[in-house]
């Protein structure tokens, strides 16, 4: 069983595994940045918008349940 685990965990790394996890890891920092972008737009249009108080004293339900 030990070199079955060896086998397992003990060879070096898949050339094809390390281009996809640095592929992969480039895709979530984009995502991220892309987030922060859509993030600080949608900010940027709620501030814009003016709702009186009486709306916000709505409380808000979900058409269907």
């Amino acid at each position: 069983m030990a070199k079955a685990l060896f086998g397992h965990v003990g060879v070096g790394t898949d050339q094809r595994l390390s281009t996809e996890v640095r592929r992969l890891r480039t895709r979530v920092a984009e995502l991220e940045a892309e987030l922060i972008r859509v993030q600080s737009v949608n900010e940027a249009l709620v501030e814009r918008v003016d709702v009186s108080d009486e709306l916000r004293a709505f409380d808000v339900e979900p058409a269907l349940t």
